[in-house]
């Protein structure tokens, strides 16, 4: 079966998957300025009117179907009204830079997070302070952040540290840090029934292990009793980590190397450019 490209690659269908281009586009863009925000609560929300008014149309129920209706009209301008702050951080969000300066951003924070998971390890670590740890990866931990309690703080080794001082209010269940932030502190997370987890390990690790199992997060778990550093993902459990070897894990498995390169290579590119032009000047 021969393909006629002509007929397919027409100005018309370029244009259509262009605009089709375009549309998926600003919907990525508008799921990133809305995730780790209040809004995103907000979106549900209207996904779920837009479900009830296609139902209330398909089966006829017009008076649920006009009071819908109304909330949509109305709701239009009590969302710019309640929502301006978001509205307008995103739109000053859109007009600052391109992906790739966003993207070189996030890269910066992920090491700014890691520099300070690794003083908080160091200090735990030869303390044998216990600790636990879980960060989020593309699976949402919204179930086991409920059972903790709220922060949504900047991550810095020190305040890690005074969560996991013994005797104190936050010290026992686990950290979870989302969005290179600190959701919650005292989490529960599930224990794991695992026979091949040894057993002088405690219920840390066997709620690191065990959220490894049903989710992709990375948890750290510092050992109280040996001061042992220890990683799970994807239910593997890797333990007796020096500081060389958590670092490289984490670097590989939270920063992304090829955004990396790529926001190198432009960057090194505008300041190029930026040297030629004002060499010119000069």
């Amino acid at each position: 079966m021969n393909l006629d490209w002509g007929n397919i690659l027409t100005l018309g269908n370029l244009v259509n998957l262009l605009d089709i281009i375009v549309v998926w586009f600003v919907i990525y863009e508008l799921i990133v300025m809305l995730r780790g925000t209040k809004a995103i609560q907000l979106f549900r929300g209207v996904i779920l009117i837009l479900i009830v008014r296609f139902v209330s149309a398909y089966l006829g129920l017009n008076t649920v179907l006009w009071l819908v209706d109304q909330v949509i009209n109305w709701g239009v301008i009590a969302i710019i009204i309640v929502f301006q702050p978001e509205i307008r951080r995103g739109l000053e969000h859109l007009g600052r830079g391109s992906i790739f300066v966003r993207m070189r951003h996030e890269n910066e924070e992920t090491n700014h997070m890691i520099e300070g998971l690794d003083k908080a390890i160091q200090y735990m670590s030869k303390r044998r302070i216990g600790a636990l740890m879980t960060i989020q990866q593309e699976t949402g931990l919204e179930d086991y952040i409920e059972t903790g309690i709220d922060l949504d703080a900047e991550l810095t080794g020190e305040l890690l540290i005074n969560i996991f001082i013994p005797n104190t209010p936050l010290h026992d269940g686990a950290v979870i840090i989302r969005n290179r932030r600190i959701a919650v502190a005292a989490a529960y997370l599930p224990l794991s029934e695992s026979n091949l987890i040894p057993k002088e390990l405690g219920t840390r690790h066997r709620a690191a292990v065990g959220i490894s199992e049903v989710t992709d997060a990375l948890t750290i778990v510092i050992s109280e009793e040996t001061g042992e550093v220890s990683i799970t993902k994807n239910n593997e459990l890797i333990r007796g980590l020096t500081q060389e070897d958590y670092m490289k894990l984490l670097r590989n498995e939270l920063v992304n190397s090829e955004t990396a390169s790529n926001t190198n290579v432009l960057v090194k590119t505008l300041d190029w450019f930026d040297k030629r032009f004002k060499g010119g000047r000069r």
